[in-house]
């Protein structure tokens, strides 16, 4: 694995941690809330959670809204809602939002600026949960993480 594709790997890690708090992979099997799970990944789990004094589709790794998930379908994008379809989804999102290469040259700091909108839990975001210094220091131990393995 060169350096770019080790970036864009803790990237979409950073992304999972940011949403859920964890660094596990029970993520991908998350409805809103944290507190549910799913298990048939054929398709989006369409089911409205409250939590938070809201209430979404959104689930898995990505808090993937049931809207979004049709499109990326209709798209050519994925076809299931299998842990790689949904790292193939958060790729697609970072190629739409014209953050990938930001991603691969390791600014981080640009691409979660530009990205504060879709995925709220980022440093600077609505409902962020993770400072930035926070969020370069966890992308840094991330690529560590992968060039080892």
């Amino acid at each position: 694995m060169n350096r770019q594709e080790i970036n864009v790997k803790a990237f979409l890690k950073l992304i999972r941690y940011a949403e859920h708090k964890r660094e596990d992979n029970i993520v991908y099997y998350l409805l809103y809330g944290g507190t549910q799970t799913f298990s048939d990944l054929s398709k989006h789990p369409d089911k409205q959670i409250r939590a938070w004094g809201k209430e979404s589709t959104a689930a898995g790794a990505y808090h993937i809204l049931k809207s979004s998930y049709d499109e990326a379908v209709a798209n050519g994008i994925i076809r299931d809602f299998t842990p790689a379809s949904q790292d193939e989804f958060a790729l697609w999102i970072l190629r739409t939002r014209g953050v990938l290469e930001l991603v691969k040259s390791g600014d981080i700091a640009h691409a979660v600026f530009q990205l504060r909108n879709e995925w709220v839990s980022l440093p600077g975001a609505s409902q962020s949960k993770i400072t930035m210094q926070e969020a370069k220091d966890r992308f840094e131990r991330y690529v560590k993480e992968y060039k080892s393995k």
